[in-house]
């Protein structure tokens, strides 16, 4: 098998070749591991060299031989060290399998590396000190998101179809939409995220993954969805598998599209636009559409957003050993010393604020099927827009400015529903533009029958990043 041969295929194309027996695992292996080094070598995506062997992995399972990643965002893989982006964090290492890593060893995923993000996942843009910049394969001067940036680099040059991510704000949806990709945000309680966490970042933390298709995450989340054992949210289990969904006409839904920001944030017109034209088209399908969306307080987002952070600060501060304040970033050394005066009173306004948003998001449910938004306000930025390390920034001023690049994926964070990100539009420089779209609690299954129907009348497997393995 040839580079630009691999490059061509998704994960379930590489899965039905060596099924066929037309290629071996083991081959495609080898190519998977050459495909990587010439894609890292442009957009440098890897946090660590790659694994030598491959983690253990089922040899039979519905994704069996192949490549695949993890995001290095904290203990994943038994053995494997993590360091969150941080050159704070030193030695750390998994002691055992997250319950999702067990389920994608099962599934036959054959993991080859770790994937960058910025440091402690907190921003939308992955460029960390530690690792420097993950360069965007369309235009290597721009950024990936984050905070699975590496992912989405990675698998939008063509070095592996399918690799791991986490969503506390965005971090699968925003990559997506800056690397051209499907990232799928599932609902709360989907796929597991023990043994160690019961409610990871107050329970608006979602573990998936970044695809080119839509179909390698229908079949993805049917080899990983269900809940682990002593998990403190369940999710409706599905009604089929969702690879059969993509074959099921949903009918005639009632549509809502909005291109307004709850923060009253700048939307590029080009984003804006084609957000509409999605909505568009789902009209011409027979679709009821309408301009709508939940109406909600945007401080109670804000308040959601400072508590998910100071989440992620209070397990540094467990912690048997402290990182060192000198080699953290200055947003970090921010984040840490806001965590140390976070009161419970604080807490608790921020449960009530969740509540809130989560009802009026219900609410709105209860008279919508579907609702449409930009996944990004604007197109993948340049390189050092987001400041991470900058010292005159203070936490709030930092979500501030994410959520003004970001201002469309937290809420659904925050109230558990199900959100897609899907490469429809294209804007300056052939730049890719994504389009979100989100169903009610629990309803994965008409996430990927609409999702279905989009890739095939508003197709983009015919673009291909400029720094693409196919290209070269």
């Amino acid at each position: 098998m040839e580079l630009h041969e691999y490059a061509r295929y998704d994960a379930i194309g590489l899965r039905n070749l060596i099924r066929a027996g037309e290629v071996s695992a083991e081959e495609v292996e080898t190519v998977a591991r050459e495909a990587l080094a010439v894609a890292n070598a442009e957009v440098n995506g890897l946090a660590l060299p790659l694994f030598t062997p491959a983690l253990d992995h089922a040899e039979t399972g519905p994704f069996a031989g192949v490549p695949f990643l993890i995001k290095d965002h904290g203990p994943v893989a038994r053995g494997i060290p993590f360091s969150i982006g941080s050159r704070a964090l030193q030695g750390a290492v998994a002691r055992h399998d997250s319950d999702l890593m067990a389920r994608f060893r099962a599934a036959g995923l054959v993991t080859l590396g770790l994937t960058t993000v910025p440091e402690m996942a907190i921003s939308f843009s992955t460029e960390s000190v530690k690792h420097g910049p993950t360069r965007n394969p369309w235009d290597l001067e721009r950024g990936v998101g984050g905070s699975s940036g590496g992912a989405a680099a990675l698998v939008a040059a063509g070095g592996v179809p399918v690799a791991h991510g986490g969503d506390g704000a965005g971090s699968i949806r925003i990559p997506a939409a800056c690397c051209g990709l499907v990232g799928l945000k599932p609902s709360r309680g989907r796929v597991p995220c023990g043994p160690d966490m019961g409610e990871p970042m107050l329970g608006m933390v979602y573990e998936f993954a970044l695809t080119r298709t839509v179909r390698d995450a229908a079949h993805l989340l049917d080899a990983v969805q269900g809940p682990g054992v002593g998990d403190k949210y369940t999710a409706p289990p599905p009604r089929s598998g969702y690879a059969d969904d993509l074959g099921i006409e949903p009918g005639p839904l009632r549509v809502a599209v909005t291109t307004a920001a709850w923060s009253g944030a700048w939307v590029d017109p080009q984003v804006a636009a084609a957000t509409v034209q999605v909505g568009r088209t789902l009209e011409e399908m027979g679709h009821t559409v309408a301009e709508a969306r939940p109406v909600l307080d945007w401080d109670d987002v804000m308040r959601c957003a400072m508590a998910t952070t100071v989440a992620i600060a209070s397990t540094l501060l467990l912690a048997p050993r402290q990182p060192d304040p000198a080699k953290l970033e200055a947003v970090s050394r921010r984040l840490l010393e806001v965590a140390k005066d976070y009161s419970a009173l604080d807490m608790m306004a921020a449960f009530s604020a969740q509540n809130r948003v989560t009802r009026s998001v219900g609410a709105f449910f209860t008279e919508y099927d579907l609702l449409i938004t930009p996944t990004l306000g604007r197109l993948p930025a340049p390189h050092g827009t987001l400041r991470y390390d900058d010292p005159d920034h203070t936490l709030t001023s930092w979500l501030q400015s994410i959520f003004d690049y970001g201002p469309f994926t937290m809420v659904f964070n925050i109230s558990g529903q199900p959100a897609i990100n899907l490469p429809l539009g294209q804007g300056d420089g052939a730049l890719p533009i994504g389009v979100q779209i989100i169903a009610p609690y629990g309803r994965e299954d008409l996430l990927f029958q609409i999702a279905g129907r989009l890739e095939q009348a508003m197709p983009w497997n015919h673009r291909t990043p400029q720094f693409a393995i196919g290209r070269r």
